[in-house]
């Protein structure tokens, strides 16, 4: 009987190992994205309404500002690769959102469509080129290219955050 189940073992390991490295890229990505976006929603949740318009210099983003393009380059970037986004997003008028709840539920939106799209991308067609208008660049750069994006900025709101005496809910001080 041992003989019999080492034998399956052995045979069924080597299949093991592939299904494991299956979406593994995207996988990965979608780890650390929830992460960066988890962090930039509790900044924007952490910041006052009143100082959703605060920017740190003259044509600089304000808080709302950088939630709302965080927002749309989720969309816009993923639009690139294939996925419209859901028809109740007005891509042309996302800037124009107020208000914090608003900016909020759409920072919220934007982030769960990522991760709904992105394990749908086939391992197959990660090196296939997309242009996104200011490059040109494989799908999996494009993934790369979406946690990137939303790590720059969440940086961004953390220097917006200790500038305005807030500390970002994760850290000890």
């Amino acid at each position: 009987m041992k003989i019999k189940i080492i034998v399956l073992l052995g045979i069924m390991l080597p299949f093991l190992g592939t299904y494991a490295q299956e979406k593994l890229a995207q996988n990965t990505i979608i780890g650390v994205l929830n992460g960066n976006q988890s962090q930039v929603v509790q900044l924007a949740e952490a910041f006052p309404e009143d100082k959703y318009d605060w920017r740190p210099a003259d044509g600089v983003y304000s808080v709302r500002e950088a939630l709302l393009h965080v927002a749309g380059a989720n969309y816009f970037l993923m639009t690139k690769m294939g996925f419209a986004p859901p028809e109740d997003v007005d891509m042309m008028n996302l800037s124009a959102i107020t208000g914090k709840e608003n900016v909020i539920r759409a920072l919220k939106a934007s982030n769960a469509f990522i991760l709904e799209k992105i394990p749908l991308i086939e391992d197959s067609k990660l090196s296939e080129e997309v242009d996104f208008g200011f490059m040109k660049i494989n799908t999996m750069g494009g993934l790369l290219a979406v946690m990137e994006h939303n790590g720059e900025h969440k940086g961004q709101l953390i220097a917006y955050a200790r500038t305005n005496g807030i500390a970002p809910p994760w850290s000890l001080q």
